[in-house]
């Protein structure tokens, strides 16, 4: 039996024909929609009004979570330091609260020496171009070493195609040589020991993907309860709202992980082995 095939269907098909497929496919899309306001316990009919989506206020439960956030205590946040670090202990990370960003220098420091190359060759550090990492003055003792440190930057507007597309590459070398991958975290989840990371204009998610070893800096003042608290200043904290989301968020929780042999678990088969987070003032 002939059967049109997909480039000759318009051609074999009556005007008839495409207005019964055209009435089936609507009718089935109608019914999948249906189910879906079933499930979710909508109306069958219901139209959801555009406000709802795109509220010009908070909700009060939004309300009530930023003035959380903007009334919390030095107390409170120090509750919350213990609360991570709890949350991170079977994540197989490791948290370290400092007293000052010498102390956050002196540990990278530390992690360079006490730590080696996962696939041997020389030791190289990268971290974003980001102010509370270039504040720790990492480079003139790295150098000392003779260990490189590469700082990711934005590609230059004023290349062409060519040259842009070549900077990228040579960045993306110097991020996949590196040992360890230093970022400086928007915001870290007390209740899930999670890392927030936003994008940016030289703030690559490679940097703390690639390395054996990430290293996540974290202000106190950006710790937070959970996901609630994060959404609500995503969408109503007036920094956010002018510079509005960028194309993705990472969520991270501890080093890469896998179970999926003999359900044994590993770490760094997908990414990092290692995860360090350091919370440090501000």
């Amino acid at each position: 039996m002939f059967r049109p095939s997909p480039q000759n269907r318009s051609a074999a098909a009556s005007p008839n024909d495409e207005r019964r497929r055209t009435v089936a496919e609507h009718r089935e899309e109608t019914l999948f929609f249906q189910t879906l306001r079933r499930a979710l316990g909508h109306p069958p009919n219901a139209a959801r009004p555009a406000g709802d989506l795109f509220p010009a206020e908070p909700s009060a439960e939004e309300r009530r979570l930023l003035a959380l956030v903007s009334g919390r205590s030095e107390q409170e946040r120090e509750e919350f330091v213990s609360r991570l670090a709890a949350a991170a202990r079977p994540l197989h990370l490791e948290v370290q609260a400092l007293e000052d960003l010498a102390a956050a220098r002196d540990a990278v420091l530390r992690l360079v020496a006490e730590k080696s190359p996962e696939w041997g060759g020389e030791k190289q550090l990268v971290a974003w171009s980001h102010p509370l990492i270039e504040s720790l003055g990492l480079a003139e003792p790295l150098a000392r070493q003779g260990i490189p440190l590469h700082l990711t930057r934005p590609v230059d507007s004023a290349l062409d195609a060519a040259a842009a597309d070549e900077e990228r590459r040579r960045q993306r070398s110097r991020i996949a040589a590196s040992f360890i991958g230093i970022t400086a975290a928007d915001f870290c989840l007390a209740e899930t020991a999670t890392v927030v990371l936003r994008n940016r204009p030289g703030e690559p998610r490679s940097v703390a993907l690639l390395p054996s070893i990430h290293v996540a800096l974290v202000p106190r003042s950006r710790i937070l309860a959970d996901m609630k608290e994060l959404f609500a200043l995503l969408r109503w904290e007036e920094r956010f709202r002018t510079e509005g989301l960028s194309n993705y968020l990472s969520f991270i929780s501890g080093p890469s992980k896998t179970a999926d042999i003999e359900a044994t678990m590993v770490h760094g088969a997908h990414g990092p082995r290692e995860m360090v987070v350091f919370l440090v003032p501000g």
